[in-house]
């Protein structure tokens, strides 16, 4: 690209971004505003050579922006798209991209709720700043591909001033809070979940104690222990609403997780009131913190932490640590606002009369509506394939969802849309509707509602396509082209790109995830497959592994499987986890030994290609995930924030405001020592006098700060000004003061260097 063309086009960016900037002024709280500026400085930064990539990469990995490969026949290497050869011979798809090449950006929904305006601003982002796709992840998220970094900003501004955020969608922090989308409208449940979730999220999001984890946290809230709509048993921490003594609270289950090595959840208590759901999450958090492993990353998540210190250890240490936890009115406040919680319907309960039903109606109707247990009124799952849907079909689904129900919609972990408090009188209007967008395919929950993660088409750590496969599967069991048993109809089918279960193939009917054989010095697409898990009883059990067979003999593998289940079955009513459960293992990993064969690459060069890819197969284009990469302490990210602020008071001083350049210059010491102070104790003041104290106390009086050259001398910097704030500022002045800022942090990065030297010998010996 011209050098003048890029200039150009940064000059029309930064104004289009401080055009967005001015107009939502008054839109977006101050917390997010704030958070938001800081992110784009960073980003600029970055940009000057600033920040270290990897430091970078946890910074915004913080905000949801995750990097991706790319699978479109396009590479965007962060300066010019080039375009893929295909075959590609040596060309790789592209898993080294530099740090502002376009990649994904998450986008949190906490537990599933959207109303119309949400929805329209998704779709305009979508189409203005992506490639007009929308993608609901199995976290009830949402998630663009291919977007600018430069442009992340004035998403956020955009998604903040309608009240959702990317802030904490990815990274090691409490993630996206998940909860039933039927939650307030389903008969089993004991009570509706969706304001404690609500709690939870906004109690979680930014806490101090929940910033320091070697993984990343889950949470998940089921309104029932019979469905599985909240899938509680494979998260980090799940609550079950329950009744006791006529006092609502929760059953806790804790240590629950898949990825490469799953673990079921255990009881952590029976019964938990319910103002002790959130000082519990916190408590857990702490404990996480200070115990869970932060090097090892495949054993850094809660549920090794409960293996290694036995449950019972495990809850011991976190009720000590709730015990000493000041208490905080957070935890209880919402309490007090339950009994005014409550959606209404925007329209009246009308049935459903003897009217002309529209072609296709009443298989949709069979397949996709369910009764609420508000009488006169449906839910409607809107089934996505892939869990996709286009900016076109999002903004019309929005003024559909503004006619029929107002402010009810809710996405799900099967990577569809439910729409609630339907008047039954409107399900064939609303039918027509749908149907005209693409959005009315019946068989939701069926075995053509695949999950599919993105796999290789965006995903570094994806092994083999599994949304291609998706879509094979799906074209193949459609009700068009095959007549199925009634009990294999309501088979789950899931699919994982690789081992990490984003796709949670662990609690599928047939699970599968990619990996890779070699043969006669070829790799080719395999997938592992995974039979008997559970999706009821809220992800009660996880299936088995069976054996990896080519990618594209997998279509066969799911009609043999199917067919062997209903010829073999005991009674018409046997489930496929129970059948499965009653045979010999054996005898079913026998029946896939015929599909295991690979044919010679010259008799039959196809399956040595993935599905959608017409390129010899190979692991080559693969990249570091970054789910998967280095830890970055807090430490670290509060010494680079530290660094941020005290550029910021340079910016300020350029521009001739003194004093705010000047409190900034000692922000940015406060900021450096509070990271230091973090390093060795888990609690860190927030008043700056209380700050300076612990810094001379374990810093400055024991000489750890102190460098072998300067001794003392940039520490006593932060003493003086704290004691001695100047009145009468002047540029030199101010000048000197940033100066001294910026010498205290370079010692303060030496001497947490210093002390992580001490550690790591200490580990060695």
């Amino acid at each position: 690209m011209n050098p003048s063309h890029w200039r150009e086009g940064f000059f029309i960016l930064r104004t289009k971004m401080k055009e967005w900037k001015e107009i939502l002024e008054n839109k977006i709280t101050a917390e997010l505003k704030e958070q938001i500026d800081i992110f784009e400085t960073q980003i600029e930064l970055k940009r000057m050579g600033k920040v270290e990539d990897q430091l970078f990469a946890e910074t915004r990995l913080r905000k949801g922006v995750y990097g991706q490969r790319y699978d479109n026949g396009q590479r965007h290497d962060g300066n010019e798209t080039k375009e893929l050869n295909f075959p590609s011979g040596d060309l790789l798809k592209g898993p080294e991209t530099v740090w502002d090449a376009p990649g994904m950006l998450r986008i949190k929904i906490p537990f599933g709720s959207l109303n119309p305006e949400q929805m329209r601003v998704l779709a305009d982002l979508s189409e203005e700043y992506a490639d007009g796709v929308l993608h609901i992840t199995t976290r009830q998220d949402f998630q663009y591909h291919y977007v600018h970094i430069d442009d992340t900003p004035t998403i956020m501004r955009r998604l903040a001033s309608v009240g959702i955020t990317t802030h904490e969608a990815c990274g090691n922090v409490t993630r996206n809070v998940t909860a039933c989308p039927k939650s307030g409208v389903c008969h089993g449940e004991v009570f509706d979940v969706s304001p404690y979730a609500k709690a939870m999220t906004e109690f979680m999001l930014d806490h101090p104690d929940c910033q320091d984890f070697g993984r990343k946290f889950k949470i998940s809230f089921s309104g029932c222990s019979e469905d599985a709509c909240g899938i509680v048993k494979m998260h980090d921490l799940g609550a079950v609403a329950k009744i006791q003594d006529g006092k609502k609270g929760f059953e806790i289950y804790v240590g629950g997780g898949l990825g490469a090595v799953a673990h079921e959840a255990k009881v952590m208590y029976d019964f938990l009131p319910e103002e002790e759901i959130l000082p519990l999450a916190q408590a857990i958090g702490r404990v996480f913190t200070r115990l869970g492993e932060k090097k090892n990353r495949a054993k850094a998540r809660i549920k090794f932490l409960v293996v290694k210190l036995g449950l019972e250890e495990f809850i011991r240490i976190v009720e000590e640590e709730r015990e000493k936890l000041p208490h905080d009115d957070k935890w209880t406040s919402y309490i007090d606002e339950l009994p005014a919680w409550g959606e209404k319907p925007k329209k009246e309960a009308v049935p459903l009369n003897d009217t002309e039903k529209p072609d296709g109606f009443d298989f949709w109707m069979q397949k996709n509506v369910q009764t609420q247990r508000q009488n006169g009124y449906r839910v409607v799952t809107i089934m996505l394939p892939l869990g996709d849907l286009s900016s076109h079909q999002m903004r019309q689904l929005a003024d559909i969802a503004e006619k029929y129900i107002g402010n009810t919609v809710r996405t799900t972990v099967e990577q569809n849309f439910v729409l609630r408090w339907v008047s039954e009188a409107d399900l064939p209007d609303l039918y027509k509707e749908l149907n005209a967008i693409g959005l009315a395919d019946a068989g939701a929950g069926s075995i053509i509602d695949i999950t599919a993660c993105p796999g290789t088409d965006t995903c570094k750590l994806g092994i083999a396509s599994s949304r291609g496969l998706a879509a094979e599967l799906r074209q193949m069991l459609s009700p068009e082209k095959m007549e199925l048993d009634e009990a294999v109809q309501k088979l789950r089918i899931k699919i994982s790109g690789c081992f990490n279960s984003c796709a949670q193939h662990h609690i599928a009917d047939l699970g599968f995830y990619g990996n890779s054989r070699t043969f006669k010095g070829y790799k080719v697409p395999h997938f592992q497959v995974v039979l008997g898990g559970a999706w009821k009883n809220n992800a009660g059990n996880f299936g088995m592994a069976m054996g990896a067979v080519p990618s594209k003999n997998i279509p066969k593998v799911v009609l043999k499987l199917t067919g062997y289940y209903v010829d073999n079955r005991t009674h018409k009513d046997q489930s496929f986890h129970e059948y499965y459960a009653s045979q010999n293992k054996s005898d079913i990993k026998s029946l896939l030994i015929e599909f295991s064969e690979i044919p010679p690459y010259m008799e039959n060069s196809d399956f040595y290609t993935d599905w959608g890819d017409p390129r010899v197969f190979t692991l080559g284009d693969m990249g570091v995930g970054e789910c998967a990469g280095e830890v970055v302490s807090l430490t670290e990210v509060e010494l680079a924030s530290a660094e941020r602020i005290c550029f910021e008071a340079q910016v300020e001083l350029d521009e001739g405001n003194l004093e705010d350049a000047e409190g900034k210059a000692y922000k940015s010491m406060l900021r450096g020592a509070a990271a230091l102070i973090r390093k060795e104790f888990q609690d860190v003041p927030s008043d700056p006098d209380d700050i300076v104290l612990q810094f001379k106390e374990h810093f400055y009086d024991t000489k750890i700060f102190f460098d072998r050259f300067a001794k003392g001398k940039f520490g006593k910097y932060l003493l003086h000004r704290n004691e001695n704030p100047p009145t009468d500022l002047n540029n030199d002045l101010v000048h000197r003061k940033i100066e001294e800022s910026q010498l205290f942090l370079e010692a303060a990065h030496a001497c947490y260097a210093r002390l992580r030297d001490v550690e790591t010998k200490e580990n060695r010996g």
